[in-house]
């Protein structure tokens, strides 16, 4: 097989092979720290992060919501950086993630929070940085170096390791089990590229992103990547907002991309992605359920809240091909760098 020609295809390819040695690896030092949270036993969880890592955190936040019942809420971390405000986190678990753990604004508020009685975990790729040292605890997403600006294998380990905290944490061994047998899953799921969806983008400049639930943040996390790697203005809704005002600019092939995984979520987003197949729109949907939409392969893995990891590999494959189609370098975006230090 040839090299990958973009550093973000070779790190997509990464994904599964890093997956696995998390897993393996990590998974014992992450139950450590899930036996920590049980014993404090919070009564909420707040998330501190920005860009790609926030779309971890809204995902992590339905993860918990539903795993746990544990209501979870993002604080920005200008509360912190930039405005000095004290918060009351006592009876509370912060969780900062940031793959490289040394923005200012992120390292300020985990100070913060753990002042204001929170216990303080961070998710990074570096276990010696800043975040990590402003933190009571520290989970290593053991990714290796992420030389491409996109963000890919980081998001993906970032988010395996968050459910296997809620997993070590709740006992659920079944999405243990899940989470063992995900590498193999990846793997396929990398190989998905969804030329139709592709065919349908092709030179437009404007799409919509939609899911529901956990799904919702694959929505948002594949917006920002149409932004920063294609140049394209991509918007995620909620399947159950864009209707209300969003959908009067769809218009006769207006691309909509659609993530469902197999929950309870799945049946509305069918629904909606088959109205706006009816007003108009190119709609691209991953599940079996819509009568309308072109149905995109998929990988299904056992659970609800890995179908949407897996999505995301899918995903990641499919938007690299579309940069590469528009003749620009994913690994380089304009205007971007990999580390942004926002105070």
């Amino acid at each position: 097989m040839t090299d990958p020609s973009t550093q973000m295809r070779r790190e997509i390819l990464e994904i599964p092979h890093v997956v696995a040695r998390l897993v393996a690896e990590k998974s014992d030092h992450i139950a450590t720290i899930a036996d920590a949270a049980r014993a404090a036993d919070p009564r909420f969880v707040v998330t501190v992060a920005r860009g790609s890592s926030d779309h971890v955190c809204t995902f992590l936040k339905y993860a918990i919501e539903l795993e746990l019942g544990l209501p979870v809420a993002s604080i920005g971390p200008s509360v912190a950086s930039i405005y000095g405000a004290d918060l009351k986190l006592a009876g509370g678990l912060c969780l900062s993630v940031s793959q490289s753990g040394k923005s200012p604004d992120i390292v300020s508020m985990a100070k913060a929070a753990g002042r204001g009685g929170a216990m303080t975990v961070a998710i990074t790729n570096d276990p010696t940085s800043p975040l990590a040292q402003a933190s009571a605890h520290t989970i290593d997403i053991f990714a290796g170096p992420e030389r491409s600006v996109a963000a890919t294998k980081t998001f993906v380990t970032s988010a395996v390791s968050g459910l296997l905290l809620l997993a070590h944490w709740s006992r659920n061994d079944a999405l243990l089990a899940t989470l063992n047998g995900l590498p193999d899953h990846l793997e396929h799921a990398a190989e998905l590229d969804w030329p139709d969806l592709r065919r349908a983008i092709g030179q437009k400049r404007s799409l919509f992103t939609l899911g529901r639930g956990p799904s919702w943040a694959m929505s948002n996390e594949a917006a920002l990547k149409f932004k920063e790697t294609c140049q394209i203005h991509a918007e995620s809704y909620s399947a159950a907002e864009v209707l209300h005002g969003p959908v009067s600019i769809v218009e006769e092939g207006f691309p909509v991309l659609c993530f469902a995984v197999g929950d309870a979520a799945e049946s509305s987003v069918a629904k909606v992605s088959d109205d706006l197949v009816k007003k108009g729109a190119s709609v691209f949907l991953t599940s079996d359920l819509t009568s309308g939409a072109s149905r995109l392969p998929h990988v299904r893995t056992g659970h609800a809240l890995t179908d949407a990891i897996a999505l995301m590999v899918s995903f990641y494959t499919m938007v690299e091909r579309v940069a590469a189609d528009r003749g620009i370098n994913p690994d380089t975006p304009r205007h971007l760098r990999k580390v942004t230090e926002t105070v």
